[in-house]
């Protein structure tokens, strides 16, 4: 019969194997030569031939392209504290190594040959110090995006602190002035030296504290790198038409660093070079915050440092520039102060908000 002989024949492509899959005949509906697929090709070929388009992107959704993730800024922050407390252990082991001062006079220093030594210099540079990191820690308080800012301040201090480490350790310098009292070496004794890191981690480094009684932590010097890193951080993540917020900032940290210098407290190489490492590895670290392209460049010869891998680990999910955005740290009032960033010029032409 007809109906029989239709039902006996039927169509491969529509019948299929008792598990679900397709048979060998059947093809995949996906890859079907269609009508519509035929018109999409010749629309596609026709745009490929004559170039004259210009492609969209559509936002898939709204995405945090800022988020917190307080969790890396807790990683920074326990970085930081590991280098700093690894610096102290370390001025007290060059500390040991440090010639007297009897035996190996200060070097020559050109700085040192026209100025001469202000006894209360230092204490000016220290309180400029702490000045400046209460500043900015007030800043960082109320700064919308306070989570970003701090892991990327928090990961360099304590890079700069291990280079200080290294630096320290390879190459002890007599002491820079006469002037200078250090305490008396412990030789083999590991529970005084111990006591001597918990006495300087309590007070802070500061020699106005009576906790710094220790030689040897001349290169570089610990007090340029936090006067010059702080003053970067607080004119980059302000307002760039707080000129004058700009202006005090730079010269409380210029006071500070140059009275380094007048008290003798370093050698003027100490101060160079920690302004130079600290002002170059701001400059690329936010060089390639601030610039996508370069995150993935093949070109980008800034891939190359070891701190790279990090860099990629904090700043894989920051897809913009983190803009001068200002608020309460607590929930009330929730409006927020929103002041943009115009121009960053030392690290790129232009920054949009």
């Amino acid at each position: 019969m007809a109906s029989e002989d239709h039902q006996g024949n039927k169509d491969p492509a529509d019948t299929s194997r008792t598990d679900g899959a397709p048979s060998p005949g059947t093809s995949c509906p996906v890859h079907s030569h269609t009508a519509e697929d035929a018109k999409r090709s010749g629309l596609r070929k026709g745009l490929v031939r004559h170039r004259d388009y210009v492609k969209i992107s559509v936002p898939e959704g709204k995405v945090n392209r800022l988020p917190s993730e307080w969790w890396k800024t807790f990683i920074a922050l326990f970085y930081a504290i590991l280098n700093l407390v690894l610096t102290t252990v370390m001025i007290t082991v060059v500390h040991e190594r440090v010639p007297p001062k009897e035996n190996s006079p200060p070097l020559p220093d050109k700085f040192f040959d026209y100025i001469d030594r202000v006894q209360w210099a230092f204490t000016v540079t220290e309180v400029n110090g702490m000045v400046l990191v209460s500043v900015w820690s007030i800043q960082l308080l109320f700064h919308r995006y306070k989570a970003i800012i701090g892991r990327r301040y928090f990961f360099l201090l304590g890079t700069l602190y291990m280079y200080r480490c290294i630096t320290m350790y390879v190459t002890t310098l007599p002491v820079p002035g006469m002037h200078m009292v250090c305490a008396p070496k412990l030789y083999g004794d590991s529970q005084a030296k111990l006591q001597r890191v918990l006495q300087l981690l309590s007070g802070g480094g500061l020699s106005i504290t009576g906790s710094h009684l220790l030689c040897g932590d001349f290169l570089y010097s610990g007090h340029t790198v936090i006067l010059t890193l702080t003053y970067l951080f607080l004119k980059e993540y302000s307002p760039r038409s707080f000129w004058w917020y700009h202006l005090m900032c730079w010269l409380t940290a210029a006071v500070g660093v140059v009275c380094i210098l007048v008290a003798h407290e370093h050698y003027s190489v100490d101060v160079v070079v920690a302004y130079f490492i600290t002002t170059r590895l701001f400059y690329w670290y936010h060089t390639m915050a601030n610039l996508q392209t370069l995150k993935c460049s093949p070109n980008n010869y800034l891939t190359h440092t070891w701190w790279n891998p990090v860099f990629s680990f904090f700043e894989r999910n920051i897809q913009t520039q983190v803009p001068c955005s200002f608020c309460w740290p607590i929930t009330w009032p929730p409006a927020c102060l929103k002041n943009p960033c115009k121009k960053y010029s030392m690290v790129q032409s232009s920054r949009e908000e």
